[in-house]
């Protein structure tokens, strides 16, 4: 009998909550496993962070945020609220724990455990959407152009020297390029930076939303189905899940999939796991029109900022800010970020009119160790976890729904998921 069969020969349910990236990804694979499957979502699909990313799907993104040497770095944290990384005074005690469990992360033999759990998942990023993209009708969304990070001089370069270790032994390709034949591959880019490193496997889209509601619109046309609710909890018999409480009343249900982004936590709970989650609030600001217009994604190392070239404009998106789900957005982050891409693309403007400037604030799910959470949830096997992918939750999308597939059929992942397990923390 085929896993997605129940015991009358009925087709099992799935319930995939949340309609984010992870969350259509696992729903569309799901389907095509010959699950009936339906994504319960409060909101839009693709409004949160599949909205405001970056965009890439980058294979090379094996490098945790955590590394050793961070401890130095929290007094600044502390201190420069438009950093690169910042977190809000108010907030500290509520993130304390999390950024205790964060730099015991950043040891070297951690981190390259990290680094090799995040290859396995990251890998061919491009490839793994493509069946999808291209059910989809979506191929025009996809590119594959590479992927560029650059640095002020080689000295900056050579302090990074253990993030290319970790991506070299994980079988990232890339080239060094430095001066003339920087320029030459990427001639928008300020003669200030010296060094540049192209890597040829990197992918990236140029509408993150519309990627992703193109995916739910295949997902529907072939038999899916998509329910506005906010889902409050489980209702179990025994060690089985029978369904779903929500907002707008009971969903039936045999299976389910927690794939909410940062407001997955309360669910994980709610099935007596206890995971340190939290959430890095991203800022993006989009310039239309721009008189600098890089052919591909390019990440300021300096900055910690990747721009990108997108249908609506070039997107510059990027840093952390730790300040919970509640806290108003900082605008000032956003706006600095057109600051930074002006030090990194000389020929845009100091200045623009509103009605060229977009800016966003969105809210990443972060683990402390830099690993999303994999894996079926303490009290029944009915209920696999998907969230917490942090800075790679677009590269990891469609590798994550394949992986939640396997779970849910009852077949061998496809990938190793040890280092993904909700109980990693006790």
């Amino acid at each position: 009998m085929s896993e997605a069969r129940g015991a009358a020969g009925s087709r099992t349910h799935v319930a995939v909550i949340g309609g984010g990236v992870i969350g259509v990804c696992s729903a569309s694979w799901l389907l095509r496993e010959g699950f009936a499957v339906t994504i319960v979502e409060p909101g839009e699909i693709a409004g949160g962070s599949s909205f405001g990313n970056a965009g890439c799907f980058n294979p090379s993104s094996v490098v945790p945020m955590s590394m050793p040497g961070n401890l130095a770095k929290v007094p600044g944290w502390l201190l420069d609220p438009l950093g690169p990384l910042s977190i809000r005074w108010p907030y500290l005690p509520s993130i304390a724990p999390w950024l205790l469990r964060f730099l015991q992360a950043g040891s070297r033999e951690r981190v390259e455990k990290q680094a090799a759990a995040l290859a396995g998942l990251l890998r061919d990023s491009p490839g793994a959407y493509r069946p999808l993209v291209e059910n989809a009708g979506a191929l025009d969304l996809l590119r594959r152009d590479g992927h560029l990070m650059v640095y002020p001089t080689r000295a900056d370069f050579e302090a990074d020297a253990f993030a290319w270790q970790l991506r070299e032994s994980n079988g990232i390709e890339y080239t060094v390029l430095e001066r003339d034949a920087l320029w030459q591959l990427e001639p928008t880019v300020s003669r200030d930076y010296q060094l540049g490193v192209f890597l040829p496997g990197n992918g990236h889209t140029v509408n993150p939303q519309r990627l992703v509601n193109a995916l739910a619109d295949a997902f529907l046309r072939d038999g899916g189905q998509i329910k506005r609710a906010r889902v409050e909890g489980f209702d179990l018999a025994g060690d089985r899940l029978s369904g779903l409480r929500t907002d707008a009343g009971f969903l039936a249900a045999d299976r389910a999939v927690v794939a909410a982004g940062a407001y997955s936590k309360q669910f994980a709970k709610q099935l007596g796991d206890s995971v340190p989650l939290d959430t890095e609030r991203g800022y993006h600001i989009i310039v239309s029109s721009p008189e600098a217009r890089p052919r591909l994604p390019i990440m300021d190392t300096s900055g910690k900022f990747v721009a990108t070239p997108m249908e609506t404009g070039l997107r510059l998106a990027g840093t952390v800010e730790f300040a919970g789900l509640e806290a108003a957005p900082d605008w000032r982050r956003a706006r600095n970020l057109l600051k930074l891409g002006k030090r990194l693309f000389p020929s845009l403007s100091e200045t623009y009119p509103e009605d060229r400037l977009s800016v966003w604030m969105g809210f990443r799910p972060s683990m402390p160790d830099s690993l999303p959470v994999i894996g079926y949830s303490r009290r029944v096997r009915d209920v696999v976890y998907a969230f917490g992918h942090g800075h790679v939750g677009m590269a990891a999308g469609a590798t994550t729904g394949h992986l939640v597939t396997d779970l849910i059929a009852g077949k061998p992942p496809r990938v190793p998921i040890e280092a993904f397990s909700p109980r990693r923390f006790g």
